[in-house]
């Protein structure tokens, strides 16, 4: 991150199931300005899914950014006491973006359980633009892949992260998790190639959509 960013903002993370009324109502203005149609109710029950807040304020109290996330041990199918990283969603002021605050806010966030990240992670996030993915697209464990259908046991998997972030209907062919039938039309100003969107085919964000992504960190396991 930005060297300039980090010395002019103030860090804190807190439990996202008790957020201070102040913050929360900081964090709420910044979602709705983030999104076209910002869907409270989303943003709601990914408080009561992800387990930590990571804030960002200026010294004057203005909210530059939040995110969600957490690091937790589970058993997953064939992988038993797995770590798994659940990114939630992170919104950015305007005039703080492209500073690297959003990797800062989820690393923070991510850690705040004091769990270890050895030996591997599966890392995962829910995405509704390309540039959300942007991070992991050199990941070659990353799925889904654009012209791939995940393997079944990628599909056992993605169904049960899926269920730890409260999908109702989630297609395992895709991995797109079906909205609430409110569209989630984030604000970004950033040029996308179409390449990029082929993977985001299959996703109706009018709807309120999203993308169920996962990468391991730093390897996969065998057979993955």
């Amino acid at each position: 991150m930005s060297a300039h960013t980090t010395a002019t903002l103030a860090f804190d993370v807190v439990s996202a199931a008790a957020i201070p009324q102040a913050v929360r109502e900081k964090v709420l203005a910044l979602f709705h300005a983030s999104y076209r149609a910002a869907d409270d109710t989303y943003l709601e029950q990914s408080f009561s899914k992800i387990h930590y807040l990571a804030i960002a304020t200026t010294a004057d109290g203005t909210l530059a950014g939040f995110g969600l996330g957490d690091l937790r041990i589970v058993d997953l199918p064939r992988l038993p006491q797995q770590r798994l990283a659940l990114m939630g969603i992170c919104c950015i002021a305007e005039r703080f973006r492209r500073h690297g605050l959003f990797p800062e806010l989820e690393r923070r966030a991510l850690l705040a359980g004091g769990i270890d990240w050895l030996p591997r992670v599966l890392s995962c996030g829910r995405m509704a633009h390309p540039v959300s993915l942007r991070p992991m697209l050199d990941n070659p464990t990353r799925v889904p892949k654009p012209g791939t259908t995940p393997s079944g046991w990628q599909q056992d998997v993605g169904a049960a992260v899926a269920a730890l972030y409260g999908v109702k209907e989630f297609d395992r062919a895709t991995f797109v998790c079906r909205g609430r039938g409110t569209p989630m039309n984030c604000v970004i100003d950033v040029d996308v190639d179409p390449e990029e969107w082929k993977v985001f085919a299959p996703v109706d964000r009018t709807r309120g959509d999203s993308l169920l992504s996962m990468f391991w960190v730093p390897d996969a396991p065998e057979g993955w």
